[in-house]
């Protein structure tokens, strides 16, 4: 069977830096019950005139630029967001002209956080089967428009920003080497937007009661997150016939540092071997993964042959892993 690899990785962060200490002048909260809680110091903000496909394209730019290719070697646009242009068109079909795809099959896919891990692994597919030489898979979000600025529940966790992968038939970037998906809508509103789609549609009465902003039942999602990304890595390294000693680097969806930590000892993996930028970027959802990784790569922490766990959890809830051979 065809093998499918990552040919380049690209990130774009807005300008704007947000800081813990910003937050206090609107907010009743400090850095440090932030930094304690969460392990964020600050946190990127999108422009005014900037929209999610704008973030997405900049990535994307980059990932091409860093595999190689052009607009014209790629088959397919795979965007992973939980923050749209717009509920219709896709955001990847707003993204698309912007570089120069048009033509090209090009299609959202909805699993917040867990976005980016989703999109590799539907690229993975595509690949191996021959339909596609060339995938771009985009994780863009800008959360800052999809959040009560007054909810300190939530508002301090999130910033904006995009990551982008090509992921290809050949190269000599990572190989993969297998992934798991899951999801279980029975937790559905422990992370959910309540308004704006059929279930309840937008109103005078949603938009007053702020039901178009994202909610979150934290304490709760900690302890699923934790076990459900530990369990999904076993069932990957079962299927590979691996230990947990094959893992060289996590790469984990970057939420709370303590969900960071207490995975790093069910893994039994050492805590300098995961990556974390967290206290930079906050939870930027389904682009927080490749921020990480494409920031890894260029601190050179990454070698050839380490063997990268990409592990994910989010609205759905969804959760995943994917293991690369760099």
């Amino acid at each position: 069977m065809a093998e499918a690899y990552i040919k380049g990785i690209g990130t774009y962060a807005p300008q704007r830096v947000m800081t813990n200490f910003d937050w206090e002048k609107v907010l009743d909260t400090s850095n440090e019950w932030i930094l304690q809680r969460t392990g964020i110091r600050e946190r990127r903000i999108a422009a005014p005139e900037e929209v999610t496909s704008d973030l997405g394209a900049q990535a994307a730019r980059d990932a091409m630029e860093a595999a190689g290719v052009s607009p014209g070697d790629i088959d397919l646009l795979i965007c992973a967001t939980a923050s749209p242009d717009t509920l219709l068109p896709s955001t990847a079909c707003w993204m698309q002209p912007k570089l120069g795809l048009e033509g090209k099959p090009a299609f959202d896919i909805s699993a917040a956080c867990s976005g980016f891990a989703y999109g590799l692994t539907i690229a993975e597919q595509f690949v191996k089967a021959g339909k596609c030489n060339n995938v771009l898979v985009v994780g863009a979000e800008m959360l800052s428009r999809m959040m009560d600025w007054e909810d300190r529940s939530i508002c301090v966790l999130l910033g904006d920003g995009a990551g982008a992968a090509v992921v290809s038939s050949e190269g000599d970037g990572g190989r993969i080497l297998g992934s798991r998906l899951h999801a279980d809508g029975t937790y559905a509103e422990l992370l959910w937007m309540p308004a704006g789609g059929t279930r309840m549609p937008a109103s005078h009465e949603t938009v007053e009661k702020k039901l178009h902003y994202y909610t979150m039942k934290g304490n709760e999602l900690f302890k699923i997150a934790v076990k459900s990304m530990a369990d999904v890595t076993r069932e990957l390294l079962e299927e590979l016939g691996m230990e947990d000693e094959g893992i060289d680097w996590i790469i984990p969806h970057q939420a709370n540092v303590r969900i960071l930590q207490s995975l790093a000892r069910r893994l039994r993996v050492p805590w300098e071997r995961v990556v974390v930028n967290i206290e930079r970027y906050g939870n930027t959802s389904a682009a927080s993964v490749p921020l990480a990784w494409k920031e890894a790569l260029s601190q050179g922490k990454i070698q050839r042959g380490d063997r990268l766990l990409l592990v994910t959890f989010g609205g759905g809830l969804t959760w995943s892993a994917v293991l690369v051979e760099w």
